[in-house]
Parts: structure tokens; sequence; C-alpha cells
């Protein structure tokens, strides 16, 4: 299935993707979830599956994308996990993943504007795989981590360069507001086999800039959520964004910076593509 996080006529739902079409899953469900971490929450996406055979409601285009999950109770990020990324940035290999996180209302969901602000002109562009948790635990085992998965989507861990150079804890440059992109939906762990390669990619402007799979990685998803869950509890609905390969803005020549109306696209060849302008935010 592909599920999705929406808003129409002023109010929020889920939904399961077909085609260019939408099956409102919050209304045929009778509103017993609230939304789709509820969903998640309840260990109910089987309920989920029988709709994927029924009527749709929406067209694709009469929605507003929302993240796939507008409130995560956690946004945890790795960092430097390609090697084609480590090399351009010239860090030192490292014995353990670098993690660092992000929070909700950085988020915005497929087609919606990221937001330029007036403070730097290096906002730049970081293509990614996230992962979605679909069963809580902790210390859970590389051999038991693909159970814990709920999907997987496209990620723009966007960043604000120089407020990310400002210390060496990352977390200004990484949460600026409304900069990263989550969508358009979540593909679940059934339509992609564990350790399935995905193939990632980044587009500014129609130009190709990044590209990479999944089996790049330093670090594989299943030793990140070992890790990650060792220190701390990973939930349903929890977002783990698994890095960018090589090819940022910031280390090409020329530096490539995104601003007001650039068009960046993030695309996972076997999920789909995440589509964001770029606005430059007016302050208020």
């Amino acid at each position: 299935m592909k599920l999705l996080s929406f808003q129409i006529g002023g109010e929020t739902s889920f939904g399961l993707v077909k085609g260019d079409r939408v099956v409102d899953l919050k209304r045929r469900l009778g509103g017993r979830f609230a939304d789709l971490l509820a969903v998640l929450q309840a260990g109910a996406l089987k309920e989920l599956e029988p709709y994927a055979a029924g009527e749709t409601d929406y067209a694709l285009s009469d929605i507003t994308f929302l993240p796939v999950i507008p409130n995560p109770g956690k946004i945890i990020c790795i960092g430097v996990n390609y090697e084609t990324h480590r090399t351009e940035i010239g860090r030192d290999p490292s014995k353990k993943p670098m993690v660092f996180g992000r929070f909700n209302d950085t988020q915005v969901g497929h087609l919606q504007p990221l937001l330029a602000p007036p403070e730097s002109i290096t906002f730049d562009y970081e293509g990614e795989i996230a992962v979605i948790i679909g069963k809580a635990g902790r210390r859970i085992s590389q051999a038991d981590s693909w159970s814990h998965i709920a999907g997987y989507a496209p990620y723009n861990d966007a960043t604000i360069r120089e407020w990310q150079g400002h210390t060496p804890q990352w977390t200004p440059g990484k949460n600026f507001y409304h900069t990263g992109g989550f969508g358009p939906w979540m593909a679940t762990r059934g339509e992609i086999a564990d350790n399935a390669e995905l193939h990632l990619s980044t587009r500014v402007n129609g130009m190709e800039v990044q590209r990479a799979t999944s089996h790049e990685m330093i670090f594989p998803i299943p030793e990140i959520i070992e890790y990650c869950s060792t220190f701390i509890p990973l939930n349903p609905g929890d977002v783990i964004v698994t890095g960018t390969p090589g090819g940022v803005g910031n280390r090409r020549e020329p530096k490539l910076f995104i601003k007001d109306g650039d068009v960046v696209e993030v695309e996972i060849t076997e999920v789909g593509t995440l589509v964001n302008p770029v606005k430059a935010e007016i302050p208020a």
C-alpha cells in the first residue's frame, strides 16, 4: 500500500493512494483513527488493506499533501552515511552512526514550499530515504529490525549550511521552520522486500545532483535501528532519516544553493517522488 496524510475542505485526513486517486480512510473507517500515526500505534495497517480494492474518493490533484507522518514522536536523522558524502566533506570515518534530530514543524508535505529564510543564502538540499517505524521496540537486534518497519518515503533534509556550521552541533541548521520535505506518501513494507535496493536521486530544476542506492549506506538500515533503539525506544510513527549521498550543493563547484523559485525533487524509484518548490520566507 501507499499511504499518505492530507487535507481537503479544511479537514485533515489520511488515505490510500490508487493511481492518481485517494481513498479517504479516515472517513471510510468512521473516524476510528484520528490520523496515520494512530493507525500505526494501534498496529492496524492490515485493516487498511481491503480498501485497496474498493472505490476512491478524491483525485490527488484535489488534496493538499501533508508530511507523511505530520506528528511523529521522534524524527531521528543520520549524518554522513554515504562514502561519497563523507569524502566530499573531508570527514574522518566514524565507528558509529552520527545522530541528530529534527522537530515536527520543520516538515512540509509534497508540493508544499520549502521556506528559504532571510538569515542566510546557504540553503542546501539533501535527498534521503526515510524509514517509518511500525512496531515499538527497545534494543532491537539487526535480525529483527525489518519487522519494526512500517514503510519508506522520500525525505529532503534541507539544511541552512551557515547555521549548521556555527558549532559542532548541527541542530540550528537542520531545524529552520518548514525546511524539510517529507512525502508524497509511504510505501509499506509489504510493497518492498526486506533489504531491497532502493534507488535514490535528487534533482534541482530538473538537473540530477545526487544518485545512490540504499545498499551504499555506510551504516545500513538494520544497524541504524539497532543503534538508535539501544539509547531510546522506537515507537510507531517515529521517523528515521537515513542520510544523504554525495552531491550536496555546498560541495559543488560552483556551489548550488536553493532559492526562491527553484524546485527540488527527491525520488525513490520504488516509492515515488517528493516535489517541493522553494519560496523566500517573508518575516512577519
